[in-house]
């Protein structure tokens, strides 16, 4: 099935893929340096000794991230243009609370622990909480200057760009923990992550975005609520791609503990921490590439196969470590999981919706996932608590069913026309 592409979007493509490849390159780059899968566990381990605390991190993350995207995409819906709502959001919430992260490390790590962790929960759920909002928004931005057949090599190759850049950076990173004194080592990280979140919100704002040639009328909030049951209803696929990849998204409960599985058992080094986190970027800079173009051609129900699959391997891989050395396939394997997930959990989204009913589909899926993303690393934490192992067996068996639902019982919304949410009104903005 080939999409007609507006000769608007056409003539614009090469500058939209550009832009669009400095935005997402600098953030990503930007959190890799501040990766919530290594940096974050090991300076929340500094802070406390609660395994809870660091499996909280995620999941103020995610709930901050995920809950409010139904809420926003009922604006998003209505706006002919995403640009400046999504720059707004973007650059308030999402970007600028991780200069006072690097401030409240720097002064309150070492006598107010506590309350240097608290600070740093509320920069991680403000910062979600303005990317959840920005989300519908921005990602249906995205469908509008890119064309279908593009946006899978676009995120494979920004996302692989920024992955690389921070796969060098991790050597600095290691550098900067070993011979930066604790807790300016952990701040000076959050001051130059900050620093490339604002040259991504540069590139953000250089989108040429056409007006929306449809849009809907405003709706009160209780009646748009009322009629998202009826998408749950009617499409019989999209409700087995929700089952089949929050079972999936199970498997990622024990990513943050990765690293404090390393640190517990191994006695890492700031070398060992640079390396792992290396070894992290580095299979997503190069799967992210490979997974970009398979998703464009084959679609990104693979990619998601792929990810619950790998995830469990990365599990396995970690249960059967037994040094640093070999701990470098569990690392490489939780990259390939978390790079499929990224390229391709919101594009398949995409695909099962109207162009005018994309927000919404954003929105309800990350709202209802919230649930999931939530709890599933807290009670990774509760797990990890008393045994790693146990931890890891559960994210073999998630993965593992996750990826076989995936495989077998979902239809690729590719090859399935899409069919309007419901017979709202809509307006056309000529």
């Amino acid at each position: 099935m080939t999409a007609k592409v507006d000769p608007f979007v056409k003539k614009n493509l090469p500058w939209n893929f550009s832009v669009n490849l400095i935005d997402i390159t600098f953030i990503t780059l930007a959190f890799s340096l501040i990766s919530r899968e290594t940096i974050m566990p090991l300076l929340i381990d500094n802070l406390t000794d609660s395994k809870i605390a660091i499996g909280l991190a995620p999941a103020i993350f995610s709930i901050s991230f995920y809950l409010p995207q139904l809420f926003a995409a009922n604006h998003a819906e209505r706006l002919t243009r995403k640009l400046p709502f999504v720059m707004f959001i973007g650059g308030l919430l999402e970007r600028v609370p991780y200069v006072f992260a690097g401030f409240a490390v720097y002064f309150f790590a070492k006598g107010s622990p506590t309350l240097a962790l608290l600070a740093v929960y509320l920069v991680i759920g403000l910062g979600a909480f303005g990317a959840g909002v920005a989300t519908p928004a921005w990602f249906t931005m995205i469908g509008k200057v890119l064309p279908v057949n593009r946006r899978g090599i676009f995120f494979g190759v920004s996302d692989g760009l920024g992955t690389l850049m921070g796969f060098i950076g991790a050597y600095f990173v290691g550098v900067i923990l070993d011979d930066v004194a604790y807790p300016q080592n952990f701040a000076t990280l959050f001051f130059v992550a900050a620093f490339f979140m604002g040259i991504s919100w540069i590139g953000l704002s250089l989108n040429r975005e056409p007006e929306s040639p449809v849009v809907k009328e405003h709706i009160p909030l209780s009646h748009y609520f009322r009629q998202l049951p009826a998408i749950l209803r009617r499409n019989v696929n999209f409700r087995r791609f929700l089952l089949s990849y929050s079972i999936g998204r199970f498997s990622l409960m024990g990513a943050s503990f990765f690293i404090v599985f390393g640190n517990d058992r191994f006695d890492l080094s700031g070398a060992d921490v640079g390396l792992l986190t290396a070894v992290l970027l580095g299979s997503q800079a190069v799967i992210q590439l490979a997974l970009g173009w398979l998703g464009d051609r084959r679609g990104h129900k693979l990619n998601l196969t792929i990810f619950a699959f790998a995830a469990a391997g990365a599990a396995l891989a970690a249960s059967l470590a037994s040094n640093v050395i070999t701990l470098i396939p569990a690392f490489f394997l939780l990259g390939t999981a978390l790079a499929a997930d990224r390229i391709s959990h919101l594009n398949i989204v995409l695909e099962f919706a109207l162009p005018e009913d994309q927000p919404t589909y954003i929105g309800l899926t990350n709202t209802l996932l919230a649930p999931v993303v939530f709890l599933a690393p807290i009670f990774g934490g509760w797990v990890a608590d008393n045994s790693f192992q146990q931890l890891f067996d559960l994210m073999l068996i998630c993965g593992a069913v996750g990826g076989v639902l995936l495989a077998l019982w979902v239809k690729e919304p590719r090859h399935v026309p899409p069919r309007p949410m419901s017979m709202e009104k809509v307006k056309s903005s000529a």
